[in-house]
């Protein structure tokens, strides 16, 4: 197992890695609305939504992919009525890049954030 860390995203909030990678698959911990500095971000859930996907981007790189190699990612929300914003935001960083995905529901997340998002994907590939 590969640990995965950068500085270009927030360090890790507790005993955990931004990621790991095995037999050449990446796993991401859920990334929530913390800049690399680790402050909360103002906004709402498009501007949180915006933050965790460019800490997941970052963790990525760190591996040598990009959000083109994740092959599926969940999705976190606080409040399901904020789906459609979160899907907006999430179409402008994957494009055409469809990967499978999970949205589920919480009562809380932490610092309590919006959404927080993790991935699987494979560094390198592009699927």
């Amino acid at each position: 197992m590969q640990i995965i860390a950068t500085e270009n995203a927030p360090q890790a909030i507790g005993p955990y890695s931004q990621a790991v990678m095995v037999e050449g698959i990446l796993y991401s911990s859920g990334q929530i609305a913390l800049t690399p500095e680790g402050e909360l971000i103002d906004g709402g859930v498009a501007e949180q939504t915006r933050q965790v996907l460019n800490n997941l981007s970052a963790v990525l790189e760190a591996a040598g992919g990009t959000l083109n190699d994740v092959i599926k990612t969940t999705i976190f929300l606080a409040d399901m009525g904020d789906f459609a914003v979160v899907n907006e935001v999430y179409a402008e960083f994957f494009g055409d890049h469809r990967p499978a995905r999970s949205t589920v529901a919480v009562k809380t997340l932490p610092k309590e954030v919006l959404v927080e998002i993790d991935c699987i994907a494979k560094p390198g590939v592009s699927l």
